[in-house]
């Protein structure tokens, strides 16, 4: 891969300018930098999703790149495909042996052009000898079994699957594709841990490039041989060599030397400014003296070293428009089964009631229904059985894993704009978030995963509910803004139905009691029980 001048900039903010670095191929390379330096909008400029201001990335002739999607719907129209079907969809072929057929039937029929048919015949073939036509079933049975997928799963609909099943289904689709440049975007949120280790000897031995973006620094550590560092402070792209913990020594020492000298800098300026303050107004040699001194000072300033910062933060608390029923929520004898052929309920007997202003919290195996119960609660879906009930004076925001609050084609201001609060002080909410300067008039689109996040927590922050779902919502954030996050939430004076096996986030939000699905059993809130969902799902079940 080559990057010839590259300069990308939404509005007035640069992210790269005019860089120039040559990739190697075949080479395992983890792309880092802080937040809002264009991880993402790298890896949308390398798809062809997005265009730079100026300059180009310049790929070998002919390189496949495909790309894990954080929502399965990013490539798939039907989702009542069933999920084998779908896996199958990642090489092409059917499509390229119902090509085959229809030319050697053409090349039967006709008496001219066959040079030309036959060509095409050539062409065909050659393509279904690279998707390896004969062993393609092979490859993918063995996907399929080292990422952990049953065979349950694989009779079902894509729309019967939960968030982390979808990504691992879209995880291994993309695996089968053979892409010669993958490009991964937080790839292990959803892998138990023998999928995990699967992926990551997959891609230790991929004959092919790999980029990846990953708050999993184990993961980056075992796979990655080449570390790029997006750094915005200069708008440029710097290569390392070896993995995220030798470039992380590196980055160290460096920014010990960058300090040094900034310090050194800031008395420089001070000097400079006191001369500059002291004889601005005076004449002959010392305002001579006081101009040369402001040149040297404008000098100064433009060159000046930029220390990395650590995130700030902002008081703010959740307001509520109004205050909620005594029992905002009552769920009586509930059942629900996608498959409305089947014996099974994904949901069955479910009962539970809420207090106004509790914190609940929701856990159990992957795929159990604890999502499909924040949707039949927001009524996205209808009970087969039983009841839902909410006060009447209940006001619910929602936070779901694919963040369908968000309008993509918006900026992130124009996002929460209608909400009721000023552009100041949106602003200052948005810092909270980690939203700073221009980084507001970023469109939703170009985001990363976890820039959404933020954004569709911050509107369901400012929405006024007196109930919030949250679906997962830790998701795509690294440790520290997991933390921030918890601090805005912790003092929601609302009611709050918490769907994570995250015990670090869960144990700052004040939770009173759990639920644990599919059993049904409710107990007061125990980090244990957290800590226990966490480990199972590691190991069996993303």
């Amino acid at each position: 891969m080559q990057i010839k001048n590259l300069t990308m900039s939404f509005g007035t903010q640069i992210l790269f300018e005019n860089v120039n670095l040559n990739i190697p191929e075949n080479e395992k390379v983890g792309v880092v930098g802080v937040n809002g330096a264009g991880k993402t909008t790298f890896f949308k400029i390398i798809m062809g999703l997005e265009y730079p201001d100026n300059g180009k990335i310049i790929l070998r002739n002919g390189s496949r790149v495909n790309w894990l999607p954080q929502i399965i719907t990013d490539d798939v129209n039907d989702l009542n495909i069933n999920v084998l079907d779908y896996l199958m969809l990642g090489r092409p072929i059917d499509e390229l042996n119902k090509k085959l057929q229809n030319l050697y039937n053409e090349l039967a029929s006709s008496n001219s052009e066959q040079k030309k048919i036959y060509d095409e015949i050539d062409k065909v073939q050659k393509q279904l000898d690279y998707w390896d036509v004969y062993n393609a079933e092979s490859i993918l049975l063995k996907i399929i079994d080292g990422m952990n997928i049953d065979a349950d799963t694989l009779n079902k609909k894509l729309s019967e699957l939960s968030g982390g099943q979808k990504s691992k289904i879209a995880f291994a689709k993309l695996l089968y594709s053979k892409p010669e440049i993958i490009l991964l975007d937080e790839p292990t949120n959803h892998l138990d841990e023998e999928s995990k280790n699967y992926v990551t000897q997959y891609l230790k031995n991929y004959k092919g490039s790999v980029f990846i973006i990953s708050h999993d620094i184990d993961f980056l550590n075992q796979v990655t041989t080449k570390t790029l560092f997006l750094d915005k402070r200069i708008r440029k792209l710097e290569l390392f060599d070896g993995n995220y913990n030798k470039f992380e020594k590196l980055q160290l020492e460096r920014e010990k030397t960058l300090l040094k000298q900034a310090q050194i800098q800031q008395q420089e300026e001070n000097k400079l400014q006191e001369i500059v303050n002291k004889y601005s107004t005076a004449s002959g040699s010392r305002k001579r003296m006081a101009q040369d001194r402001e040149k040297k000072l404008e000098r100064l300033r433009s060159e000046k070293i930029q220390i990395l910062e650590k995130n700030k933060t902002v008081d703010f608390k959740i307001k509520i428009d109004h205050e909620d029923s005594k029992q905002p929520l009552k769920v009586t004898d509930l059942s629900f089964k996608y498959n409305k052929d089947s014996s099974k309920n994904i949901i069955n007997h479910l009962n539970f009631q809420l207090n106004r202003g509790e914190k609940f919290l929701v856990v159990g195996e992957n795929g159990v229904g604890k999502s499909t119960l924040l949707k039949l609660i927001v009524g996205l879906l209808n009970p087969d059985n039983g009841s839902i009930e909410l006060g009447n004076k209940t006001d619910i925001g929602y936070y779901a894993q694919e963040l369908e609050i968000l309008n993509n084609e918006s900026n992130i201001l124009d996002n929460l704009i209608n909400l009721g609060y000023s552009q100041k002080q949106l602003r200052n909410i948005l810092s909270k978030f980690l939203f700073y300067g221009d980084d507001v008039y970023k469109n939703v689109s170009v985001l990363s995963p976890g820039e959404k996040s933020r954004v569709a927590l911050a509107k369901i922050s400012l929405g006024g509910s007196n109930m919030l779902l949250l679906d997962e919502p830790t998701n795509h954030l690294d440790p520290e803004t997991q933390n921030l996050i918890a601090e805005v939430f912790k003092n929601y004076d609302g009611t709050m139905i918490v769907v994570s096996h995250n015990p670090d986030f869960v144990d700052n939000l004040g939770i009173e009691r759990l639920l644990i699905l599919p059993d049904g059993k409710i107990s007061y809130y125990d980090r244990n029980i957290v800590e226990h969902y966490q480990n199972l799902n590691k190991k069996v079940g993303g």
